[in-house]
């Protein structure tokens, strides 16, 4: 039987249903233990980055060449027509696509895989669209989520930080409200999470704290989702004030339940201190290894139609 996600484009992760999100976690946990280098052979990907994403970047790359397929594009979008000739990006889109069996695509404007999933005769992968979505980045907190914990159902998650700007945020919480999650937004006033998504989360029953005391919440909770706290959002002494209260410190954790664990979508500034390192809940650099096997399964999943 075909699978749900075969030739289908990943612009949004409210796009995907929990079914279509547990047979990814599952494909992804299943490339982690059993490696398939041929799976992608002869494919070939486009990998077209229009802003720098160092990680993002190299994880997609990586997932395709450790699955036997072959990457063409480029990570200077100044160096192509749409910059040197002003060529459109339809038609960029349509021309690409026409060449390979799959587009990996981020860009600094909104709503910019959307168009590209209009103009593609292949499926469109989303990178990361402006401040709008980041949907491998939530898949990816997903399987880390399961993995570390054994289900997505029924968890206390913690977001801290900037919760209106954003977007991984956004979108795991989007994600998790499927699995019954209850939530607790830590972060200053001034980012706190947007009303749409507030609105958006109450109307499907999810339970919500609001907070602005990180230490309070660390006992309850099983996933403490940390992220920067924008330090141009602040004048420097408001700045000051505010950052001190959102640095995660090893001794901030020995209420913390045996099997919380920790995790940010990286780079950290230094809202986490390297002391959480050395400590069993920081988990954030397996978060990013899980990038791979995560985008491997999308990719796996959208061009093998049996593949489950």
């Amino acid at each position: 039987m075909t699978n749900p996600l075969y030739q289908k484009h990943i612009v949004s992760i409210s796009d995907l249903s929990r079914e279509d999100i547990e047979l990814i976690i599952k494909t992804a946990a299943r490339l982690k233990q059993q490696p398939e280098p041929d799976l992608l052979k002869g494919k070939v990907i486009a990998s077209c980055f229009f802003e720098a994403s160092t990680r993002t970047r190299l994880s997609f790359e990586t997932a395709v060449l450790r699955l036997g397929g072959s990457l063409v594009g480029f990570d200077d979008a100044g160096n192509t027509s749409l910059a040197k000739k002003g060529e459109t990006l339809a038609d960029s889109v349509q021309v690409i696509s026409s060449y390979t069996d799959a587009f990996i695509m981020r860009h600094p404007q909104e709503g910019a895989a959307r168009l590209a999933s209009e103009f593609s005769s292949v499926p469109v992968i989303n990178g990361g669209d402006g401040a709008n979505q980041h949907p491998t980045q939530t898949l990816l907190d997903l399987y880390t989520i399961y993995e570390s914990q054994g289900t997505l159902d029924g968890l206390k998650v913690a977001l801290v930080g900037d919760l209106k700007y954003g977007r991984t945020v956004h979108s795991l919480a989007q994600a998790l409200s499927k699995f019954n999650c209850e939530f607790y937004l830590v972060a200053p006033s001034a980012l706190a999470m947007p009303d749409y998504i507030v609105e958006d989360l109450e109307e499907k029953g999810v339970v919500l704290h609001q907070s602005d005391d990180l230490e309070a919440v660390i006992p309850e909770c099983d996933i403490l989702y940390m992220t920067r706290v924008q330090k141009e959002r602040f004048d420097q002494t408001e700045y000051m004030h505010v950052a001190s209260k959102f640095i995660l410190k090893a001794s901030m954790l020995a209420n913390a339940k045996s099997t919380m664990k920790v995790l940010h979508p990286l780079p950290r500034v230094d809202e986490i201190e390297v002391d959480v390192d050395h400590t069993p809940h920081a988990y954030y650099f397996q978060q990013a290894e899980n990038g791979v096997y995560a985008r491997e399964a999308l990719l796996a999943l959208v061009l093998k139609p049996e593949f489950e």
